[in-house]
């Protein structure tokens, strides 16, 4: 009798955990692989990136405030070895963009990202946070000036602010990346490739080319990259900084 009742409390406990992880991918997009290589957890992106205004419900979207506090129990955690970033992502809030990336560069633990279908405006930032970066051949990556709809009051000062925050994400993919600032501006700034004559469309080789990415691939590529890095890490080999590993 014991014995029937310690099984059920078990298979209910496996079945609030399955429930847990499934309602975790649901709502998060966050789930995680253990195995003798290292334990993962893959972060995903997809969607529009929501910040400080709340998006309507019929959009696909990614909250900051659920990012951040998985970001920081990655780090902080025993149990994770590295983080697999999946990105799928139109852009959005720009602020809400910057601070995931800071966050993601400035992790110590084994990082890589991959960029499936697109990784557009802010998700270019994103994408370069991490250890390493992959994308696919047949995805994209929209680079553009930072945009404001809607009325503006205060024109001259209003410009200025958007200039110094374009140049914070100049800054951000120069220091992450292989591509200068100057580069990263002249492709933010170019004419003809967008629908309002401002802007570039990369493909994933074009991408890896440009220095904005290191290398085309797909999920295999990323994973047994990820695992590399974890070695490393294990070993004390893995260097405090992005630069330090390309």
């Amino acid at each position: 009798m014991s014995f029937s009742i310690t099984s059920k409390v078990e298979e209910k406990a496996m079945e609030n955990q399955k429930n847990m992880e499934i309602k975790e991918i649901k709502e998060f997009g966050k789930s995680s692989i253990s195995n003798s290589r290292g334990n993962i957890h893959c972060l995903t992106v997809i969607g529009q990136i929501e910040g400080h205004v709340v998006l309507p419900p019929q959009n696909k979207t990614t909250k900051y405030e659920h990012v951040i506090p998985q970001l920081i129990a990655i780090e902080e955690s025993e149990e994770i070895d590295g983080l697999m970033l999946i990105l799928n992502t139109v852009g959005g809030d720009v602020e809400a963009g910057l601070a995931i990336a800071e966050m993601i560069a400035s992790m110590s633990k084994p990082s890589v990202s991959l960029v499936l279908g697109g990784g557009h405006s802010i998700g270019v930032p994103m994408a370069v946070a991490t250890k390493y970066s992959f994308i696919a051949p047949s995805a994209t990556m929209t680079i553009h000036p930072i945009r404001l709809s809607g009325m503006v009051i205060g024109v001259p000062q209003t410009y200025e602010y958007f200039d110094k925050m374009q140049e914070r994400v100049v800054k951000f993919v120069s220091k992450n990346s292989n591509i200068s600032q100057e580069d990263f501006r002249e492709l933010m700034l170019k004419t003809g490739e967008l629908a309002n004559d401002v802007g570039t469309i990369l493909f994933g080789d074009e991408a890896v080319k440009k220095g904005i990415i290191n290398e085309t691939g797909g999920l295999f590529n990323a994973l047994e990259k990820l695992y590399e890095l974890i070695e490393l890490h294990k070993s004390g080999k893995l260097p405090r900084y992005k630069g330090d590993l390309q």
